[in-house]
């Protein structure tokens, strides 16, 4: 009997409280989500800068003879469309720290179908002229930032929100590309 009340009390003692462990355990973590975050929005920004430098000159779109006042300049199609790669990227991270892309969820594909379409509509519609190829991929792009959203609004609805400005930039992006099809 003596020897299990001194083992027990020998175990006691070795499993002290050590608040600087704890304050450690606590840094290092966050050290991890800040680089994790980092990574998500240079990994998406760093692919949609690369698209709008190579193919972002828009010669056709500049050149056009009867373009409406309400069509944004390059710039602005430009910033709007790193504005909304750095919001998918914030909200992909903040799904993906909730673990919102493990499991039997398809919110992961969806995410990546929505970066890669994101993508689609400068080489499409400013470098090789074709609206009606850009008109679709917006179109497209749009229903995938819909799924986004809804898949979003599941596991943190903070993300889901981040997504309805992509949105209104999505379907704003479709209006000028239908009507650069009737210019």
């Amino acid at each position: 009997m003596d020897d299990t009340v001194s083992s027990s009390s020998s175990s006691a003692s070795t499993t002290t409280f050590n608040p600087k462990t704890k304050r450690q355990k606590q840094m290092a973590m966050a050290k991890k989500a800040i680089r994790s975050l980092i990574i998500a929005l240079l990994a998406n920004l760093s692919l949609t800068f690369t698209i709008v430098v190579l193919f972002g000159s828009g010669r056709k779109y500049r050149a056009l003879p009867n373009k409406p006042m309400w069509f944004p300049p390059l710039w602005l199609v430009h910033l709007a469309t790193m504005g909304s790669a750095f919001l998918m990227g914030l909200s992909g991270w903040l799904v993906w720290a909730e673990g919102g892309f493990r499991g039997p969820s398809d919110a992961l594909y969806v995410y990546i179908s929505q970066v890669s379409l994101g993508i689609t509509w400068h080489p499409l519609v400013l470098r090789i002229g074709a609206p009606d190829f850009g008109l679709g991929f917006c179109l497209v792009n749009f229903g995938t930032l819909v799924a986004c959203h809804v898949m979003f609004k599941k596991v943190n609805p903070i993300a889901a929100n981040l997504v309805k400005p992509c949105l209104a930039w999505a379907a704003f992006l479709s209006i000028v590309t239908l009507k650069l099809n009737f210019l």
